[in-house]
């Protein structure tokens, strides 16, 4: 191979590879000092010499001017060193340059696999290096095939792994579909980077949410707090940084464009958006919507609140086998215990705050953590609408979204 030629091996290398041509020059160095450590038996006193910008190489070897000579490899004598200059005398060293084709087989074959080595795991390293940036991250996969239960997902460079377990309930996949996934992990391996993915993972809508929504992207509405039963419904707390943008209908789009969107990503599961309030008590209130609610009494420091909701919206408040409760306090933070006006007043939990209380001296004002809402003696529920954007009769801002224009 020519010195051009070996230039344009390795300009081809690095941009399909994205391997540096330095990284790809430092392993023919090293593959020529293994060929002359192969062939000499030594490769102590061996120096290669590689010119980057036309990749013409020398290798030499340093040997010893003696008078007689017992090691030929690093020793030449004083009668050969004079023929290659006069001004040699004991002692000093002399270059010898080698000739690479006078290598043998074995040791030509020994060199080329240390290059091509070194390129697998530059390689390896350069795919690591660029889904590893990609981790926490959305990215859009080709579905593969099923292996067991898992789905292998094609990201263009590398397959992804959806385990079982980060799969929605329900899903199936058909080969070369393309869907979105979350990158939950990156592992190095022998073999190349091991990705796996997520259809589960909260965070999965959130991203949604960024690519889909400008004010998301730019900071200018900030996604609060997420709560998911991926497959079913989702709630997410926004809030806005700007007083003139509604985070609400920032998120929700015109006719419920954007969040229509995510929700066809999402195969239909529903996505409840409501407005963050540090407001523990008017949080609360918010995250139960579509529910209207009557009263919220919300201790900060044991982290659970009382509310009251009109007797009709009791089933609504609830949600499915308690779906909406259960997503409402894990949004919030607090274990929430919903009772209906009747039976608040049948238990003395309910006052009459219209009368008794001026409006704000039933919010607390501190804020909360999260905690997961444990319930089990709820009502049975009724069936309600699910079809359509709803506003929370307490706040104008509360929206629910499940895919179907806004009423």
């Amino acid at each position: 191979m020519s010195n051009n030629e070996l230039l344009e091996a390795l300009n081809i290398l690095e941009q399909e590879k994205n391997i540096s041509k330095d990284t790809l020059l430092e392993a023919i160095e090293n593959s020529l000092v293994t060929a002359c450590k192969n062939h000499f038996g030594s490769s102590d006193n061996v120096k290669v010499s590689i010119d980057p910008e036309t990749c013409e190489f020398h290798v030499f070897q340093e040997k010893t001017v003696v008078e007689t000579v017992e090691d030929p490899v690093e020793q030449i004598s004083l009668v050969n060193a004079k023929m290659i200059n006069s001004k040699y005398e004991i002692g000093d060293v002399v270059n010898i340059e080698v000739q690479s084709k006078e290598f043998g087989r074995i040791a030509t074959q020994n060199a080329k696999n240390v290059i091509l080595q070194k390129i697998r795991e530059e390689e390896r390293k350069v795919l690591y290096d660029q889904y590893y940036s990609m981790e926490k991250d959305v990215v859009t996969g080709v579905v593969q095939r099923y292996v067991g239960r898992n789905v292998s997902i094609n990201l263009g460079r590398v397959d992804a792994i959806l385990t079982e377990n980060e799969q929605v309930k329900g899903e199936v996949f058909q080969p070369t579909e393309r869907i979105k996934v979350y990158i939950l992990e990156v592992k190095a391996t022998s073999k190349g980077p091991k990705v796996l993915v997520s259809r589960t993972h909260p965070e999965l809508v959130k991203r949604l949410f960024e690519s889909e929504v400008a004010e998301v992207r730019e900071g200018i509405v900030e996604i609060k707090a997420i709560a998911r039963e991926a497959g079913s419904r989702t709630k997410i707390a926004v809030w806005s940084n700007d007083p003139d943008v509604d985070p609400v209908g920032a998120c929700v789009g015109m006719n419920g464009a954007r969040v229509n969107a995510i929700v066809g990503e999402l195969r239909g599961e529903k996505i409840d958006i409501i407005t963050w309030n540090e407001n523990p008590a008017m949080m609360i209130e918010n995250a139960l919507s579509p529910a209207k609610v009557i009263s919220v009494i919300a201790d900060a420091e044991e982290k659970s609140a009382k509310v009251v909701v009109p007797d009709y919206q009791l089933s609504l408040a609830i949600g499915k086998e308690g779906q909406n409760a259960r997503l409402a306090a894990r949004l919030t933070g607090f274990k929430i215990d919903i009772k209906s006006e009747t039976q608040a007043r049948e238990s003395g939990d309910f006052l009459d705050y219209e009368n008794d209380y001026e409006e704000d001296e039933y919010y607390d004002e501190d804020g909360g953590s999260y905690e997961e809402y444990e319930d089990g003696s709820a009502p049975a529920e009724e069936s309600y609408e699910e079809g359509s954007y709803e506003t929370d009769g307490a706040e104008e801002n509360n929206a629910e979204a499940d895919g179907e224009d806004r009423e």
